[in-house]
């Protein structure tokens, strides 16, 4: 059992593939000059008007779903996404930017579509946007991927539990060829073992392309427990596909490694910028930053974010992802330091950006026209869509830290948010 137990170890580098630093674009000037979006009437028909005719004019798009000229009636196109349908919910959305991004896919200035309810999102996720373009632009690599169904299986002791694992690792080449002949995107990466007793888990962990991939890999490993069931010699007494070991919609210790896309992204903001835009200092972002990070470590939270999933959420219902998966794609650690030039220096790293540009809800009117709006529909995309995703929630940890450093938090909530 000891050498069963070292052959299954299998160390992961951070990142698959090396060549995604040389991806980055050096800084084009041009991209801090674009054309910041219309604000003024915020809540009249005119306004509205003029936001759409600005994205219109910018990016050669009708956006005829989200300006409500054009209405939802391809009943037969629910298929698959809901049942026992009624009608749409309908969910304000406004959009920020230009988010300026230096990313290894996602790279120039982006108008980010947010849906919310919730006032003051906006003007604080569209105050970080600014600071961080008249800074500098948002450096984003993406660093690994991997989406994981983690079957469950129960045996009458560990000795069986043993030979069953051997049976399991002898037929790993066999578990791929089926991966490739159930899916046209899953490639099988790896195979993880987890031994509590008589009880094993299985952490089948894929890449699924463009789709977020959940129930691609549940089908997929789905047909390889079958094929496990019908031929291993030794049979469990109980087994099933998911034994909530995957961390899919949850926060999980466990998720800190990767689930979806692991992203990273940094900035220096300068000193000036934190004064003029965010209204603080340095010296007090940093030290609300410092005490933020030490209060979530006290309260027991995986990552150290402020508010991630409020800009996650906004983002993902409007651009039709799966939004409960915000329980694991909000998990992040954030790092800040005052430089030598007393500027500012943050990172955020999120290891649970599990994103589709395909299949999902994404080809619903509205949310198709939102990820167009970003250059983010179809294949080829969510790797894309993610470093905006993650840049999306560094301008928001920045804003919402400056304004409890300065004493704006309240005033702005009082003052939008009421």
């Amino acid at each position: 059992m000891e050498n069963l137990i070292s052959n299954i170890s299998r160390p992961k580098h951070d990142y698959i593939d090396s060549s995604v630093f040389h991806k980055l674009e050096s800084y084009n000037p041009k991209h801090s000059q674009a054309e910041k979006i219309p604000d003024q009437d915020p809540y009249t028909l005119n306004g509205q008007k003029l936001r759409l005719n600005f994205i219109r004019s910018q990016l050669n798009l009708d956006l005829d779903f989200l300006s409500g000229e054009k209405v939802f009636t391809n009943n037969e196109s629910l298929k698959g996404n809901i049942e026992n349908y009624i009608g749409m919910s309908q969910i304000p959305t406004g959009i920020i930017g230009p988010l300026v991004i230096n990313g290894s896919l996602a790279q120039g200035p982006f108008y980010v579509p947010l849906a919310t309810t919730e006032g003051a999102l906006l003007a604080s996720y569209n105050r970080g946007a600014k600071a961080c373009r008249e800074s500098s632009p948002i450096t984003v690599v993406t660093l690994q991927e991997g989406v994981q169904r983690t079957p469950t299986f129960k045996f009458k002791n560990v000795i069986e539990l043993g030979k069953f694992v051997s049976w399991v690792l002898d037929h790993t080449e066999t578990f791929s060829a089926l991966t490739r002949e159930t899916s046209n995107y899953a490639i099988l990466n790896d195979i993880g073992i987890n031994i509590e007793g008589n009880i094993l888990i299985l952490r089948f962990e894929f890449t699924s392309g463009d789709a977020s991939g959940q129930n691609m890999v549940t089908i997929c490993s789905d047909r390889i427990c079958q094929y496990i069931l019908e031929n291993c010699p030794i049979k469990p007494v109980f087994w099933t596909i998911e034994g909530n070991f995957s961390g899919d919609k949850k926060i999980s210790p466990l998720n800190t490694r990767v689930r979806g896309k692991k992203v990273t992204a940094e900035i220096v903001l300068k000193k000036e910028v934190v004064k003029s835009v965010l209204k603080t200092t340095p010296a007090l972002l940093h030290e609300q930053w410092r005490i933020c990070v030490s209060g979530a470590k006290k309260a027991g939270v995986v990552g150290g974010g402020m508010h991630p999933s409020n800009g996650l959420a906004a983002l993902f219902i409007a651009c039709g992802q799966d939004v409960a998966c915000t329980g694991e794609a909000s998990v992040a650690v954030t790092r800040m330091e005052i430089t030598e030039e007393n500027d500012i220096y943050f990172a955020i790293t999120m290891s649970n950006m599990i994103v589709g540009t395909v299949g999902g809800g994404t080809s619903f009117p509205t949310q198709r026209e939102c990820l167009e709006l970003l250059g983010c529909y179809g294949a080829g995309k969510s790797g894309k869509f993610a470093e905006i995703a993650i840049a999306v929630c560094l301008a928001g940890e920045l804003s919402i830290l400056a304004a409890m450093s300065s004493g704006q938090f309240t005033a702005a909530h009082q003052t939008l948010g009421r």
